[in-house]
């Protein structure tokens, strides 16, 4: 038996014996999800949800888990080793297309032309200034097929670019600042906080906003799961899309902003003086076709899928 567990019933054994006789609050079989994030705001809605009791009033026990690399959440979730899991709408189409049978279970955070909370951060020095001088050059990606990446793809054939004469590496958020400084990259495209660190040492400026072409309304992350898991545990995907909408509505009352920012910052591990000054994506908990579709099409046209999924299919119920 683990130290921890240990401890937890000795301290359960000397309680009062009132407490004893309490029954256990009931946890339907499954209760207990490990979900998989990654250092972005996008996920706020669950860090919401955590911090604020609506997992735990629903009967979920949900364990929050940092992934460092957004594309290799599909693989932990088809291992087992997460539940639920957060990637990116292309991360996850992708998967689908190469056979795994994965639903969506609710969403994360969605574009919008006020948030210019990422983009294109250019070392100081390299002379980066527009998407022409990113032919040649070495940009940094915190996954390769993820929202940024492909995102930023677009970006460069809309001003003219073809994006396979720019060599992408890799390379997770908290490394951005390193792998700037000492000139392994020429560039990132990161998001906040991350982004506000790096141009606020000097390191790097930010060369563009790029992402003010995207409509608003389209998703940046998705929470999704194995199809066989969430057909085994429909009480349960219920219960985490309800916990993460109500989470939502309270991201949207300004008197909680001090509090979500405190949210925010225990997950991504950021002091209250960067917190304070992230921009924040708005909440998109619930995701349909229609959002699907405009990301099959986005792909499509940078043929990163072989079939047009029937994305209705793909939402669990």
């Amino acid at each position: 038996m683990k130290r921890r567990t240990v401890l937890a019933s000795t301290a359960a054994a000397l309680a009062a014996p009132t407490a004893l006789l309490a029954p256990a609050p009931a946890r339907a079989q499954g209760s207990r999800i490990v979900f998989g994030f990654t250092a972005v705001t996008d996920f706020s809605s669950v860090f919401v949800a955590a911090e604020e009791g609506y997992f735990k009033k629903r009967g979920l026990e949900v364990e929050l888990k940092f992934i460092p690399i957004n594309s290799t959440i599909p693989a932990a979730l088809q291992a087992d080793s997460l539940q639920i899991g957060g990637p990116t709408p292309s991360v996850y189409l992708q998967g689908v297309d190469g056979g795994l049978d994965h639903v969506v279970v609710a969403g994360g955070g969605a574009t919008s032309k006020s948030v210019t909370g990422l983009g294109l951060l250019a070392r100081a020095g390299s002379g980066i200034k527009t998407a022409q001088d990113c032919v040649g050059r070495k940009i940094g990606v915190p996954g390769l097929g993820a929202f940024l990446h492909v995102t930023f793809r677009a970006w460069l054939k809309q001003n003219g670019v073809d994006h396979r004469k720019v060599n992408f590496v890799e390379a997770a958020f908290p490394q951005h600042g390193d792998l700037l400084k000492g000139g392994t990259l020429d560039a990132v495209v990161s998001a906040d906080p991350f982004m506000r660190r790096i141009a606020d040492s000097g390191v790097a400026y930010v060369a563009s906003y790029y992402s003010t072409f995207l409509p608003d309304g389209l998703p940046t992350i998705i929470h999704t799961a194995r199809r066989e898991w969430a057909d085994k545990h429909p009480a349960q995907v219920k219960a985490f899309r309800e916990a993460v909408v109500e989470a939502a509505a309270w991201m949207g009352k300004p008197a909680n902003d001090a509090a979500l920012r405190a949210h925010i910052g225990k997950y991504i591990k950021l002091p209250p003086e960067v917190l304070a000054k992230v921009q924040i994506a708005p909440p998109s908990p619930l995701v349909t076709s229609k959002q699907l579709d405009a990301w099959v099409a986005l792909m499509k046209d940078q043929e990163m899928l072989k079939t047009a999924p029937n994305t209705a299919t793909l939402i669990a119920r």
